[in-house]
């Protein structure tokens, strides 16, 4: 148990390290991965039938997407582009709430592809960013 412990405070740390130091084409690298691993997890759990972890992993990903990836939306430099994305942000939003209430992995897959997407997007142009 408290080796668990241990490797948890472990991982936190590593979390926070890897968040202070990172740029900020990087922190929407690692939202994207974070969302996209609450979906996988919340598939885990819905294909388990495991109510309760589903919802919380759900909502995991709900938050990372408004609060994160929506939040960060830069509507004045990111014009039309911005729009787009915050609309695609609500359609991923609105299809995990549904695949949480109706139990729908189709939907999960569908928000996991979406996503996916986007993140693959902005992989590629990191290193552009970057210099690199």
């Amino acid at each position: 148990m408290n080796a668990m412990r241990g490797a948890n405070a472990y991982a936190k740390v590593g979390v926070e390290s890897g968040v202070m130091s990172a740029s900020p084409h990087q922190l929407i690298v690692m939202l994207f991965d974070g969302a996209l691993a609450s979906i996988r997890t919340a598939a885990l759990h819905m294909e388990g039938g495991n109510p309760a972890e589903k919802g919380r992993a759900i909502s995991r990903a709900i938050d990372i997407v408004n609060n994160g990836l929506m939040a960060g939306l830069d509507h004045e430099r990111g014009g039309e582009l911005a729009e787009r994305l915050e609309q695609l942000y609500d359609y991923v939003v609105r299809l995990l709430m549904q695949a949480n209430l109706y139990n729908d992995p189709q939907r999960l897959d569908e928000a996991i592809s979406l996503l996916g997407d986007i993140a693959s997007a902005w992989r590629e142009i990191g290193p552009q960013i970057n210099g690199q």
